[in-house]
């Protein structure tokens, strides 16, 4: 069974998270789009705190923010206590968070990578499985 997949974008992801959507809702991934839904300005905590509570409560599976450079989403969302947000521009980065760190919530920088590049994060981020072994200890470690 496919995950679900809660995801939001401020204003200068919006583009992209439109993309996302149609491409996960077709390859049969429960989504719930937590806005933006307009290219109009809008604040990213206002969408990086809905995802991350979702993704947090156990509500989604996994969270996928997208915003300009993609830190301002990443940094609200790791501000919850069960978050994992990784800021990835290569799909190698997104691999290694999945397979290192067990993120389970994907940062993409709209403005600083290709919707094909974004796409490929997103398909390699969503088929990676956390390795375990040493790197649970690491992240046992990681909350406050």
């Amino acid at each position: 069974m496919k995950s679900s997949i809660a995801i939001g974008a401020d204003h200068a992801g919006f583009a992209y998270k439109q993309e996302l959507v149609a491409y996960l809702e077709k390859e049969g991934y429960q989504v719930r789009d937590f806005g933006t839904y307009t290219e109009e300005s809008t604040d990213y905590p206002d969408f990086a705190h809905p995802v991350a509570t979702a993704v947090e409560s156990g509500q989604f599976d996994q969270g996928i923010l997208v915003c300009g450079s993609g830190n301002g989403v990443a940094i609200t969302a790791n501000k919850h206590q069960g978050i994992r947000a990784a800021l990835c521009w290569l799909p190698e980065l997104a691999a290694l968070a999945r397979q290192h760190n067990n993120a389970n919530v994907l940062c993409l920088p709209e403005r600083f990578v290709s919707p094909e590049v974004a796409l490929e994060c997103v398909k390699v981020f969503l088929a990676t499985e956390f390795e375990g072994g040493r790197h649970q200890r690491r992240v046992g470690k990681m909350s406050c």
